[in-house]
C-alpha cells in the first residue's frame, strides 16, 4: 500500500506545481496573484509585496497597491517594473496602480499554447510517478506476481485520475484565457 500513497503524493506535487504555474498566466483580469514572487526591498531585505502593502482589486481589469509605509511607493513601481510582468504602473503619491491591459487574439493564443504546455510537463511528471512505482513494485520481492499486476492497475487508476484532473485545470484556464 505505500507504493500506492507515495506514487499518489509525489502525483498531488504535480498537480500544485500546475496550478502554482496557472496563476501565473495572466487573462486579461487583475488578480492579487499575479504578483506572487515580486520581490521589494524593504529595510535592505528583498520582501513579498504582498507583505509590505495591501492588494484590492477594485475593477476587473484594475489592481490597488497600497503600501503600509508610503517612503517605498517607488521601490514597488521599480519591483513591478523590473518584473516584467507586461503592466505599467503608476502612482499617486498614496497607492501603485496597474491597469491590466485588455489582451489580444494573438496574446491569448500564445497563452493558450503556454497552458497546454504547461499541461504537458505536468502530465510528464504524472507519468514518472507511475513509473517510479511501477518499477518500485517490480522490484519487490515479497509481492506475488498477482499482487504485483494488482499494484500496477492501482497505479494506473490513479494517474487516470490525476490526468483527468489535469485536463479539467487546463480546459478551465485555455476558457478563462479565450473568453473576452
Amino acid at each position: 500500500m505505500d507504493f500506492l500513497d507515495e506514487c499518489e503524493m509525489n502525483m498531488m506535487k504535480a498537480i500544485d506545481n500546475l496550478e502554482a504555474r496557472l496563476i501565473t498566466v495572466r487573462a486579461g483580469r487583475a488578480n492579487a496573484s499575479m504578483l506572487n514572487g515580486i520581490m521589494v526591498e524593504y529595510y535592505g531585505a528583498p520582501t513579498p509585496i504582498n507583505q509590505v502593502a495591501n492588494i484590492t482589486v477594485p475593477e476587473a481589469r484594475q489592481l490597488f497597491i497600497k503600501p503600509f509605509d508610503r517612503s517605498i511607493i517607488k521601490d514597488i513601481e521599480r519591483a513591478i517594473n523590473e518584473a516584467n510582468i507586461g503592466i505599467t504602473p503608476t502612482n499617486n503619491g498614496e497607492m501603485v496602480i496597474l491597469t491590466v491591459p485588455q489582451l489580444t487574439e494573438e496574446t491569448r493564443r500564445n497563452y493558450v499554447k503556454q497552458v497546454d504546455e504547461m499541461g504537458e510537463q505536468a502530465k510528464i511528471a504524472l507519468r514518472n510517478a507511475r513509473q517510479d512505482a511501477n518499477n518500485d513494485i517490480k522490484k519487490n520481492e515479497e509481492l506475488t506476481e498477482d499482487d504485483k499486476k494488482r499494484y500496477q492497475e492501482d497505479v494506473q487508476e490513479i494517474i487516470n485520475k490525476y490526468n483527468k484532473i489535469v485536463d479539467e485545470k487546463i480546459k478551465e484556464k485555455t476558457t478563462e484565457l479565450m473568453s473576452v
